[in-house]
């Protein structure tokens, strides 16, 4: 990771750690370079915001500096991260730009960028903007007279990305009653269109933006209203989307949450059954539940581990030709249809084994257990010191010889700050608990603990 750009681009407070002035840097760079990469001819940069108060501010000064420096800016307004990287990839644009900060509150955004295939950019160019931003480049020049580019209003390019969903489903939604929790963010006009137009009787809730009211106690962070209404409402499903919509939890029939982890593991296993997994691989990352690899085990689904973050999962999932892959947090990657995580592609494909099948979500989710899992955030003096001390290392061999294939337990270090992350699942709460302790214990004994964080 970079100074500004992490693994899912630039993102802070809104008007303190990424301010107008970055982003409007960061068009003069993208428009630059790409001008400079077509030998002078035209650079397109396609840009999509979401719902934030902010977002509006560094839509115009991205697009000012794009088109400052002679490229032209297409506008899509409001809409999703998977919406921009469809766009890009399949209109030919230079590049992509998405304004979100996805399922953080409203005081925070960010800027996505994404290079011509709608993949994330690759770090080394995003180092060069970093480069830029900081003064260490020469002075990018201003394009003048007939060289200056041009803004163009696309929301075009929404419709047809609107298109290109309701075209994944074979059979019409129509015997179905849905609710759809669209977060107050991105999907709050292009979620009710998608399965309005599948012949679905949908209930929206949490979709009236107000540039403050983003995430804020709804959508897949705070499933917990669209569980009470889909019970209350006697309906058949629900989604929950963040709010940039490229993430997706699903609600049963009965209000009980299914997670990233078991939608995974419902579309895998209907795509094997009917030879539709090339591959027969999921990819997901160390965090997913240790229930999900139990339940592909045992239907014979093979599994590869990445580091935490989507970028790693379609990574790896490109390399390798895997198909399906995605986080317990409802990220979740049909790599044949798109480039990154799309929460309303998910809830189509999921709609699809539901019809196909005609069993309800319940039953399907069932065949896959969550085990109990208990994760706590401990302060440390050092991260690898700790990471390998003998003792340290004794006490998660200890834990991990006895849960055996009944659990695990995982030591990850934050990106960020002096923590390290002690997670265990297993039977039981008390149990996970217990070896969690142990290795705090372990930690404290050697002098490395400073606290556990709450």
């Amino acid at each position: 990771m970079g100074k500004y750009f992490g693994t899912d681009g630039f993102r802070g407070k809104a008007g303190v750690d990424l301010t107008a002035e970055h982003a409007f840097k960061i068009g003069r760079f993208l428009g630059w370079y790409y001008k400079k990469k077509n030998n002078g001819g035209d650079a397109r940069i396609v840009i999509g915001k979401d719902t934030r108060r902010s977002s509006y501010m560094y839509e115009n000064a991205l697009a000012s500096g794009i088109i400052s420096s002679g490229a032209d800016a297409y506008l899509l307004h409001v809409t999703t991260t998977p919406c921009v990287s469809y766009i890009t990839h399949t209109e030919r644009f230079d590049c992509g730009v998405m304004i979100s900060a996805s399922h953080n509150p409203f005081s925070d955004n960010g800027i996505k960028l994404m290079n011509g295939e709608g993949e994330k950019m690759d770090d080394e160019l995003q180092d060069e903007i970093e480069k830029y931003i900081d003064g260490e480049l020469e002075e990018i020049p201003f394009a003048s007279g007939y060289k200056i580019g041009k803004t163009i209003d696309y929301y075009t390019g929404r419709n047809r990305y609107i298109g290109f969903l309701t075209g994944l489903a074979t059979r019409s939604f129509e015997k179905h009653r849905i609710a759809i929790d669209c977060s107050n963010g991105s999907s709050w006009m292009i979620g009710r269109a998608v399965f309005e137009a599948l012949g679905a009787k949908v209930n929206v809730i949490n979709a009236e933006p107000n540039g403050f009211n983003i995430n804020a106690a709804c959508g897949s962070t705070h499933p917990e209203g669209l569980q009470k209404y889909v019970k209350d409402n006697t309906l058949d499903i629900g989604f929950a989307f963040d709010g940039d919509a490229d993430r997706c939890l699903a609600v049963d029939e009965n209000g009980e949450l299914v997670n990233g982890d078991k939608i995974m593991f419902i579309c895998a296993k209907y795509l094997k059954e009917r030879g539709k997994l090339p591959s027969n691989t999921v990819v997901t990352t160390i965090m997913s539940n240790f229930g999900l690899y139990k339940a592909l085990d045992r239907e014979g689904i093979a599994y590869e581990k990445t580091a935490v973050g989507d970028r790693y999962v379609y990574e790896n999932m490109k390399a390798n030709d895997h198909l399906i892959g995605g986080e317990q947090s409802g990220h979740i990657i049909f790599r044949k249809y798109a480039h990154t995580g799309d929460g309303i592609l998910t809830a189509v494909m999921l709609m699809g084994v539901l019809i196909d099948t005609q069993l309800p979500l319940s039953v399907l989710a069932a065949k896959c257990e969550m085990y109990p899992q208990v994760l706590k955030n401990v302060k440390v003096d050092d991260k690898d010191a700790t990471l390998n001390d003998p003792a340290v290392k004794a006490a998660v061999d200890a834990a991990t010889e006895e849960l055996g294939d009944n659990g695990r337990v995982l030591l990850r270090k934050s990106g960020t700050e002096p923590v390290l992350r002690v997670m265990s699942e297993a039977g039981s709460d008390s149990e996970c608990e217990k070896h969690v302790d142990n290795i705090i214990a372990a930690m404290e004994k050697s002098g490395h603990l400073i606290e556990v964080k709450q």
